[in-house]
């Protein structure tokens, strides 16, 4: 533990003092003195901490998984992960229960964004709560205030999560199809809305130019947040695959081109991940019974130059890989994935080897983020119900 009084900060000048803080890790520090309580909550420490320059192999571990407490009833646990320069895994802070997430739907349904300039959000179909993993504040937002029209339905198709770097703030946002149904209660053909909500205005509200055209979308198709932008891995009206992206500073939906991968007979699934600090793809077959382990490829994509089609390249061809859904890639090589038994599994890039790791949750429950330390603050909202709060 890190003794910052103020007798250091007579010491020392205070740049010098800013790049100890910026060197250790913030929470281990012991702030006895409110000299430097104050300097590593200022903006302009915070923002110095957040562009400090950092490897893509420095992050940690956030690993959401759940489980079942009681009929219909789950309790969903943040782990934080890190490992020392043996790459032997340990706890960076005691495992925290979730709020807000306890019902099956939540379980399988939710998604983990980020990190966005610090922060991560974890959201379903109904809730979104954003959560900094080093100061381990969060806070549950809102609910969108908009309604339909009487006679008229609305299913949310989709949403996200990122940083405006124009306006200097968070967005969530979500993708609604309002509809109609005919008289045997199938939906009919409907309108696509968008809802956004700021953090620093505290306020929802509805995009007037949303195209109607935009490929179809679930909720778990796979997706995110990079270069300002939200990503998702979806198929074109040809039923080509597609990448659609959601410029979070102009709002406005545009493509991407994915790189020409494998097709499976079984069926064809694609992926969005990071890799060296580059958008990523996977591509894997539909799993089935008849389908032979041993036979299994895993292909993985890198896009070398963002937005430039020509730049994407093949990096790895796996083989033999059983997952359906391949989690994140820690430390530009280890690939890890929630096994058929439940268990948290790490597959290495360069050697092949697999492990399994000594965390277990309900299947299809975990998600993992991988994170570097930020002191950003949570945007206050103005609702007593939606403060910013401590685990």
């Amino acid at each position: 533990m890190y003794l910052m009084t103020d007798g250091i900060m007579k010491k020392y000048p205070r740049d010098v003092v800013i790049q100890m803080c910026l060197q250790n890790f913030l929470l281990r520090f012991k702030c006895v003195s409110k000299t430097v309580c104050a300097l590593i909550q200022s903006s302009t420490f915070i923002n110095l901490h957040l562009n400090h320059s950092t490897t893509s192999t420095d992050g940690n571990i956030l690993l959401k998984r759940s489980f079942k407490e009681d009929i219909e009833i789950y309790k969903a646990i943040f782990s934080f992960i890190s490992s020392d320069c043996e790459d032997y895994l340990k706890f960076i802070y005691p495992e925290l229960v979730v709020p807000y997430i306890t019902n099956r739907l939540s379980i399988t349904s939710d998604k983990l964004i980020g990190p966005s300039h610090g922060l991560i959000a974890l959201m379903d179909p109904i809730t979104t709560i954003l959560f900094n993993p080093s100061t381990r504040n969060y806070r549950l937002l809102p609910s969108s205030p908009f309604d339909v029209p009487k006679g008229f339905h609305r299913s949310i198709a989709s949403g996200g999560f990122g940083f405006d770097s124009v306006v200097n703030d968070f967005k969530v946002f979500r993708i609604i199809q309002v509809y109609t149904e005919d008289r045997f209660g199938y939906p009919e053909k409907g309108e696509k809305k968008v809802e956004v909500y700021e953090l620093g205005i505290d306020i929802w509200r509805e995009l007037d130019h949303v195209d109607q055209q935009l490929p179809k979308l679930f909720w778990l198709t796979s997706s995110i947040f990079y270069k300002g932008a939200y990503h998702w891995i979806t198929s074109s009206r040809e039923f080509k695959p597609t990448i659609l992206c959601f410029d979070m500073s102009t709002e406005i939906f545009r493509n991407m081109e994915p790189p020409n991968t494998r097709e499976f007979s079984s069926g064809t699934i694609h992926s969005l991940l990071i890799l060296t600090e580059s958008l990523c793809l996977t591509c894997y077959p539909c799993l089935g019974p008849m389908i032979d382990p041993a036979n299994i490829l895993m292909e993985i994509w890198i896009m070398k130059d963002y937005n430039v089609y020509e730049s994407w390249i093949k990096k790895y061809t796996i083989r033999g890989l059983p997952t359906e859904s391949p989690l994140a890639i820690w430390k530009d090589c280890l690939l890890l994935f929630q096994s058929k038994s439940g268990y948290l599994m790490l597959y290495d890039l360069n050697s092949d080897e697999i492990k399994e790791l000594n965390f277990h949750g309900c299947l299809k429950s975990m998600r993992v983020i991988i994170y570097k330390e930020s002191m950003t603050p949570i945007p206050k909202g103005s609702q007593r119900s939606t403060q910013v709060e401590n685990f």
